[in-house]
């Protein structure tokens, strides 16, 4: 079977070598006839078989190189078409048979294509991306033209409404401010212009501060912010303190915008091997559905709009945390089950033994 499909692979060159050498022994006898005016068949076969085993032979070598040249250029033209030159001269040089060349004209095929799908979800990317800022940038801008048309139709001299409207105003600009800094700052890492400021500091301490951060937001929410258990010795890492405390920070803020109330948030802090701590910030909240699981980290994307809307916030929270850890060289997980809450963990670099220099750490507003 083996021999009759490498056979079908030269059917054309084999087929034209034939028809060529009937031919041909079709005309030379046409040619004795007229000359000789007789012939004898059996005599010319047993004189000029091997003639025409040899023409047979040298047609099929003929034929074969030649419709291998011409598929190669229609090939070659094709491939100018649709691939760069260094691709093209690549396998322009090489001297290749018809299967090779299918084959490599059918890898070059799927990887354009796999190249346009990645073009198409960029281009929907985009436009949601668009779509999401323009939205999230409207509504406080909308906010802000209200208030001032409102105070130059004359509420402007009531002092009370001209201070309520200006209040409001200013919070509109704060939140647009915030949304603009938040860009800027996912601009940055995904650039490669934000580098982490690694130092050595006390993560215990660190996580301590947030609580403390939060401690009147914990109470409104009656959701606890705790520890797994009491860390009596300090936990020392190598990473950036303040972008490490906005973390932290923005994952607790979301625990108490979306958990619910009695619940409580626990942070935990777990030694690993290859001198790393696992770092989890567990909830008992109401937990994310898991098809919006791959997106969350996203920009702008909102799990429940209408909440988020009422709790506030850029929609840039979980984008911010996903760069930062990612600028550690080290990944965000997730998992979450609805009903039981969920959970973000990550890793960081374990410092190495020695003095430890305080830096003042800013205070840093949640944006989530």
């Amino acid at each position: 079977m083996s021999f009759f499909r490498k056979l079908t692979k030269y059917k054309y060159p084999l087929g034209l070598s034939i028809v060529f050498t009937i031919l041909a022994t079709i005309l030379y006898i046409i040619f004795e006839i007229q000359f000789n005016n007789s012939f004898d068949f059996l005599h010319f076969i047993g004189k000029q078989k091997f003639t025409i085993i040899i023409f047979f032979i040298l047609s099929f070598i003929l034929f074969n190189v030649l419709i291998n040249r011409y598929i190669n250029n229609v090939i070659n033209r094709v491939l100018e078409e649709i691939s760069p030159e260094s691709y093209f001269s690549e396998i322009q040089s090489d001297k290749v048979g018809l299967d090779q060349l299918a084959q490599k004209l059918l890898k070059k095929i799927q990887a354009r294509t796999s190249e346009i799908n990645v073009l198409k979800d960029k281009d929907t990317y985009r436009k949601e991306f668009l779509g999401n800022i323009s939205h999230e940038l409207k509504t406080p801008l909308f906010t802000i033209q209200g208030y001032i048309l409102t105070l130059m139709d004359g509420a402007l001299k009531d002092k009370n409404v001209r201070h309520k409207y200006l209040k409001r105003a200013a919070k509109g600009v704060d939140r647009i401010i915030n949304i603009v800094l938040d860009l800027d700052l996912i601009t940055q890492f995904e650039s490669g212009i934000k580098i982490v400021d690694k130092k050595k500091f006390d993560i215990v301490e660190v996580v301590q501060n947030v609580f403390d951060l939060l401690e009147i937001e914990s109470q409104n929410s009656r959701i606890s912010l705790v520890f797994d258990k009491e860390y009596s010795s300090p936990v020392y890492v190598n990473a950036d303190e303040e972008r490490i405390l906005q973390v932290l920070t923005n994952l607790l803020v979301n625990s108490l915008k979306y958990g619910l109330e009695g619940g409580k948030t626990e942070i935990f802090i777990q030694e690993l091997e290859n001198q790393k701590i696992l770092i989890k910030v567990m909830d008992t909240g109401e937990g994310i559905e898991k098809h919006h699981l791959p997106r969350l980290f996203e920009r702008f994307y909102r799990v429940d709009k209408s909440r988020s809307k009422q709790r506030g916030g850029t929609g840039l929270g979980l984008a911010i945390v996903k760069h930062i850890i990612e600028g550690h060289n080290s990944k965000i997980k997730l998992s979450s089950k609805t009903d039981f809450g969920s959970e973000f963990s990550f890793n960081l670099k374990l410092a190495k033994k020695g003095k430890i220099k305080k830096k003042k750490i800013s205070k840093i507003l949640p944006k989530v």
